[in-house]
């Protein structure tokens, strides 16, 4: 099993148009508010619904709510295709599927000032969730998870609200 996180974990610092102008470590890169990378994956099954997770509470960041059904930072020199294999397979314990792009977004006060690629996939289950990432699972009908954004929004993670208002629920 992976752990959770680490505050000295290094990740690359980027500029406005993404391009690497250094190296800071996860709690610097948090404290300040710099530029930096990371991932989100979003799993479908044969019934369309999406596969969310709710996120462990020793996480940094938005503990104990529901989030991608996996996501995560970018290692300093990681690209953002490996990043997206590497944490799906942390996180849910089951290799990757065919993972394709939907779109990348900006960094912005709701995600963190990251640069986030955002990716889907086709996946049935079952995943093995790592218990330091996540301490909950479960599919979700997409109208389910719009109601909960009106009705609960703090019960999300606000990268997650973020990328999904964007996507407008196609693939």
């Amino acid at each position: 099993m992976e752990p959770a996180q680490s505050d000295d974990e290094i990740f690359d610092v980027v500029d406005w148009a993404d391009f690497v102008i250094g190296q800071a470590t996860r709690r610097e890169v948090h404290e300040k508010g710099l530029f930096h990378r990371a991932v989100h994956i979003l799993i479908f099954n044969k019934s369309d619904q999406i596969y969310l997770q709710k996120r462990s509470m020793a996480k940094d960041m938005y503990p104990g709510c529901w989030d991608s059904s996996s996501s995560g930072h970018l290692d300093s020199g990681e690209n953002y295709h490996s990043a997206a294999i590497r944490e799906f397979q942390e996180e849910l314990g089951v290799v990757a599927p065919n993972l394709v792009r939907l779109f990348k977004l900006g960094p912005s006060v709701a995600n963190g000032w990251e640069f986030v690629e955002v990716y889907h996939g086709k996946h049935s289950g079952p995943f093995i969730p790592n218990s330091s990432e996540i301490i909950e699972g479960r599919w979700f009908a997409k109208n389910e998870v719009e109601q909960l954004i009106r009705k609960k929004p703090e019960a999300f993670a606000s990268s997650f609200i973020e990328i999904w208002k964007y996507w407008g629920g196609e693939v």
